[in-house]
């Protein structure tokens, strides 16, 4: 890369249920995104109108999501009328991608600086209301898949069996998960990047839950077990419950990404630049496994290896994904979500990629890491990967 692309800062809103009666339900998606981005802009005394973009994720594009929620979230944070937003959807990765797009924009020279951001709301808008009982696919992807594609959850369950993770193994990985965030919650680890939420009391992630254990979790059912689908595939001893998988999340995320030039004419201290990205498509019923080819691809693109990356953010919307990935890259497991991950700490869809962001950035500064790799599994059987490095 000829130029530098750094992110400045990285901020989220704490996580809520997303269901009616979670922390943020009552807050209007518009107004969650627009509150951290005005934050975002406050906390580093930049004038909004420097701004030459503003590149938001966002998957159920409907409803109060609906309508470019990007721009609509700029114009109510207050920013000029000048700067613009758009949104963008490629489904659980999409704020990563924004953040690309962004850091792209920069590195091409085009743009100075840009803000990379996502929500969810989905107590408000929940996941699938965006087919509006219509169907998504058309019948030339029923040609070609004549047996029918499936939802994640069964994504995931394809994923356990094929990689032979037991229900134990599942249950396992997903208290570790709330063991690692809560742990960090109440380290403080999280408290340089969480930010009120107007009109909302407290900090803190409302769907770690720090009593969580392998025992506690072992009377769930499965979640996605259908006697259709059991027909369908009779191997299947179904393993996948709502314990083993992320909830549904309420939250949003920015980050603030600049060229190294900008930064210092504005007199702002880059915490980290881009090293590497990669987007790859994968099988659409397994859906889940493009983290794999996608660490493989970004870490060749930074000529890096394994050995050079200090902490892996692999977004956990099932506990079978990062357990798949870890069997196939042998990565060290110690250096994955370190924080805890989606389990714990949900899964906002539109939201997640800057929130992995988040969280990475601030792990590299307060372990001394330096290089960061993170990747996330995408609906349709897609993943993006990224590599930064802290500076």
């Amino acid at each position: 890369m000829s130029a530098e692309a750094v992110i400045v800062d990285v901020i989220r809103t704490p996580v809520g249920r997303g269901k009616p009666g979670g922390m943020l339900s009552g807050v209007h998606p518009v107004d969650l995104l627009a509150g951290v981005l005005d934050t975002l802009v406050s906390r580093n005394d930049l004038d909004p109108g420097l701004v030459d973009d503003v590149i938001g994720g966002c998957v159920s594009q409907v409803a109060e999501q609906s309508y470019n929620v990007t721009r609509n979230a700029v114009l109510a944070a207050g920013f000029p009328e000048h700067v613009p937003g758009t949104t963008i959807d490629r489904q659980c990765g999409s704020s990563q991608q924004a953040a690309t797009f962004a850091a792209q924009a920069v590195l091409a020279g085009q743009a100075e600086i840009v803000i990379a951001c996502g929500v969810e709301s989905m107590s408000r808008v929940p996941l699938g209301s965006s087919a509006a009982g219509a169907d998504p696919y058309g019948s030339r992807i029923a040609a070609r898949y004549p047996d029918g594609l499936v939802n994640q959850g069964v994504s995931a369950e394809l994923i356990a069996a094929k990689w032979g993770l037991s229900r134990d193994d599942l249950d396992a990985y997903a208290a570790r998960s709330h063991a690692l965030a809560a742990a960090a919650g109440q380290s403080g680890a999280f408290a340089t990047e969480v930010v009120p939420v107007p009109g909302v009391d407290g900090l803190a992630d409302e769907t770690v839950r720090p009593a969580t254990s392998a025992a506690s979790l072992a009377g769930l059912n499965p979640a996605f077990r259908t006697d259709a689908l059991a027909d369908r595939f009779p191997d299947l001893d179904w393993r996948i419950t709502p314990g083993n998988s992320s909830p549904l999340t309420d939250g949003a995320s920015a980050a603030l990404i600049m060229s190294a030039d900008a930064a210092s004419k504005l007199g702002l201290v880059p915490r980290a630049r881009f090293r590497s990205f990669a987007v790859v498509g994968s099988d659409p019923l397994y859906m889940l496994t493009g983290v794999i080819p996608a660490t493989e691809r970004v870490l060749a693109r930074a000529r890096l290896g394994h050995d050079d990356i200090d902490a892996y953010e692999v977004n956990e919307a099932f506990a079978s994904v990062p357990l798949a990935w870890l069997a196939e890259t042998g990565a060290d497991a110690a250096k994955l979500n370190p924080r805890g991950g989606a389990i714990a700490l949900g899964h906002a869809l539109g939201s997640s990629g800057t929130r992995l962001l988040t969280t990475l950035v601030n792990q590299l500064e307060a372990t001394g890491g330096r290089y960061g790799l993170q990747t996330m599994c995408e609906g349709g059987g897609m993943a993006n990967a990224t590599i930064i490095e802290r500076i």
